[in-house]
């Protein structure tokens, strides 16, 4: 299997969440593979940081989390940060896992920390596409 080069944005606005994503998905990729982690602020930096990255790296894993409040922010950062993970895996053909949960609280994020690894066998399913 040919080495490959994963970088991981880790969004740390919930850092106990982050820390639960970051350590599911980084038991998924092959030990022989490199990884680097960039922390960011929430998930909306993500997508720059892909972008500043893409020619460096052979798949990226998106990781973060939101939690619905008490206006419609919350979907207005889901959404475009959503499309634009999807816009630039297309258009670089590139893999990035989805690796950010969306959440009406704190339990069900709570819950779900371990979906980063779900994002990490994402991205590795692909690579190892013949």
């Amino acid at each position: 299997m040919k080495k490959k080069n994963i970088l991981i944005i880790n969004a740390r606005y919930y850092k106990d969440i982050s820390y639960g994503l970051l350590t599911s998905a980084k038991k998924i990729i092959p030990v022989n593979w490199n990884i680097k982690i960039i922390d960011v602020p929430g998930i909306f930096e993500i997508p720059v940081t892909i972008t500043k990255n893409l020619k460096k790296f052979d798949a990226f894993i998106a990781l973060g989390c939101v939690i619905k409040g008490q206006t419609p922010h919350f979907e207005f950062i889901s959404q475009v940060t959503t499309n634009a993970i999807m816009s630039l895996s297309i258009s670089s053909k590139k893999p990035i896992g989805n690796g950010i949960i969306t959440c009406l609280n704190m339990k069900q994020a709570k819950d779900r920390r371990k979906k980063g690894a779900e994002a990490a066998n994402a991205i590795v399913s692909i690579l190892l596409q013949k």
